[in-house]
């Protein structure tokens, strides 16, 4: 394998590496800074653009391989016809690069393609956690309200509760005022009646 088929390799599997680190079940605070800092990092946008580059070599790497694969696929079609000039060093040397071309077309399409998959999974993980972060303060946004409407209504009914209170203490102590401003009446009323009459009430005696 060449120099660039074996770096086409090895980008291969580092973006498998990200895809598993993508898609594991990470702890939520953990899957959000790391989303983060890839997202916003300087440094992370620096490498981004630099591999960017890198998949356009690796896209003409992919057109090449298909076109050696489509050539080398032609020349042992016509090495299968011609059967009678053909002997088998030339048989194995027409399989081994036909093998070589399929295996650069596949190594370099799956490179570009798990390149794809990788930009929109992580598009859309990262549109999920900023969607759970809005739904969770939205929760308390409306758990907030609710419990303040509560708290109103709680106050509301004790001020209520309160004043209808105060106004039976007010009430009570009316009354009590003028029951004893009639007890006072009543009092003096019979003293001077038992004055006039010369009588002792029997209330004072107790």
């Amino acid at each position: 394998m060449t120099v660039y088929y074996s770096l086409t390799f090895l980008l291969l599997a580092a973006e498998m590496a990200t895809f598993v680190l993508l898609v594991s079940p990470l702890p939520r605070v953990v899957r959000k800074k790391l989303f983060y800092f890839l997202s916003e990092s300087p440094y992370v946008a620096k490498l981004a653009y630099g591999i960017k580059i890198a998949f356009i070599f690796v896209a003409i790497l992919f057109v090449d391989a298909v076109q050696r694969m489509w050539r080398v696929s032609a020349e042992v079609d016509l090495s299968k016809t011609a059967q009678g000039s053909a002997d088998y060093r030339s048989e194995v040397n027409l399989a081994a690069r036909k093998f070589y071309a399929q295996r650069n077309t596949y190594l370099t399409g799956f490179c570009l393609f798990l390149s794809l998959v990788l930009t929109r999974t992580f598009s859309i993980v990262l549109e999920l956690i900023q969607t759970q972060e809005e739904y969770t303060k939205l929760k308390q946004t409306a758990g907030g309200k609710s419990a303040g409407g509560d708290q109103a209504k709680q106050i509301e009914e004790l001020k209520t509760r309160l004043a209808a209170a105060e106004k039976k203490a007010a009430d009570y102590d009316i009354v009590k005022k003028q029951a004893e401003q009639n007890a006072k009446e009543y009092d003096r009323l019979a003293t001077e009646f038992n004055a006039k009459t010369g009588n002792i009430s029997d209330k004072r005696r107790d």
